[in-house]
């Protein structure tokens, strides 16, 4: 009788991964803050407070696209609301900034200003843990998840998949963006909340803090990165691939989607909250406009543009498009959103795999001429 072989467990990164990556680690811990804090102003190779504050928003994107990969590319779930989580972390991390102010505020008092400038008495409920950072923490990734957790049992239970979650996703955060709207949520309406002095009773505008949100920031990204690595490459990970390719015969072989699509899901809406908090001290406001349906269908393009199930592909289609859009909304204001719906088209009919599948695709090229000259030369006459 044969010995039953199982299948062998790929590593985690490759040796010229894991090259990459410790060059990333260190060009975020090591070599970006030298460049921002101890080279002058005037040397070219001096990183500016801009640079520092657009790679590290960058970078939360890149979070954000990671975590739509996993749903999208490995597990063929498409979502349009991915916007709403990253929002959630964000005001989680908001509401914990607006109470570090204190009575530095223009009213003097320890509600926040816009509280005040309503007429409120004392905090809602939910602003209850807002003064702990431990609680803050917590809820970073409670808020998110719960709410994912939630809609995504009653969608998958209810077997809806395809374009049909795609377009009640985006309902679901239309709708939460309309509700933060209303001041009465005590969520500082169409304003949001801004003009943050502190984190951890230490200024939030200072060189240093910048510089260390933008370290957490990288270190965050990379970690991610990692983990979702592990899990891609695990039994849970191909089991979710088999979803993706075949739910109905993975459903035959004796597995139910359900737990796993709900458990991707909600990892992914948490991974998104991780970011929005990261983002709010980074930009210094958080606003209900985070919810709205064009962000979160940018955060689907990140992920086309680099390339869907390849994990490095939409951290880099995240710094491509957001870094295109810098420019463009700067240059070209008026024909930014044009380049986007061109971009995402174009994407769509010439490039299926994203840049990421383009780059394969030349590397193959280049290396069948090689191949067939080695071929020729080991050849007998």
């Amino acid at each position: 009788m044969k010995p039953v072989l199982l299948p062998v467990t790929a590593p985690l990164l490759s040796r010229t991964g894991w090259a990459a990556f410790l060059v990333a680690l260190i060009v975020v811990c090591a070599v970006a803050p030298l460049l921002n804090l101890w080279v002058s102003a005037g040397s070219v190779f001096h990183l500016s407070d801009y640079g520092v504050g657009l790679v590290g928003r960058i970078m939360c994107y890149a979070i954000c696209a990671l975590a739509m990969d996993l749903i999208w590319g490995f597990s063929g779930i498409l979502s349009l609301g991915h916007g709403l989580f990253f929002a959630l972390g964000g005001y989680v991390m908001g509401m914990y900034l607006m109470r570090q102010i204190g009575e530095d505020g223009n009213y003097k008092s320890n509600l926040p200003d816009f509280m005040v400038f309503l007429d409120w008495k004392t905090l809602p409920w939910h602003w209850t843990f807002s003064d702990s950072f431990v609680a803050t923490l917590f809820l970073i990734l409670a808020v998110p998840g719960l709410v994912a957790f939630v809609f995504g049992y009653f969608a998958f239970r209810s077997r809806i998949k395809g374009v049909y979650f795609s377009i009640i996703t985006q309902a679901m955060t239309f709708a939460a963006m309309l509700l933060f709207f209303r001041n009465e949520t005590g969520f500082g309406g169409n304003n949001g909340f801004t003009d943050f002095k502190r984190i951890l009773e230490i200024p939030i505008a200072t060189p240093g803090m910048r510089m260390t949100l933008f370290v957490l920031t990288g270190i965050t990204l990379l970690g991610f990165f990692l983990m979702a690595r592990w899990l891609i490459n695990s039994k849970f990970g191909r089991v979710l691939q088999a979803v993706r390719d075949a739910e109905t015969r993975v459903m035959f072989s004796g597995y139910n989607p359900l737990g796993y699509k709900l458990t991707i899901w909600t990892i992914s809406a948490m991974m998104c909250g991780v970011a929005g908090a990261l983002y709010v001290p980074q930009v210094g406001i958080i606003n209900p406009s985070e919810m709205s349906p064009a962000n979160s269908i940018e955060i689907a393009i990140w992920a086309a543009v680099g390339g869907r199930a390849t994990l490095i592909g939409p951290i880099l289609g995240a710094f491509i498009v957001s870094g295109a859009k810098s420019w463009l909304t700067v240059a070209y204001p008026e024909f930014w959103l044009y380049f986007l719906g061109a971009l995402f088209i174009g994407v769509t009919l010439f490039l299926p795999d994203g840049v990421v599948g383009l780059a394969k695709r030349i590397w193959s090229w280049r290396g069948a001429p090689a191949a067939r000259q080695s071929t020729d030369s080991g050849a007998k006459p």
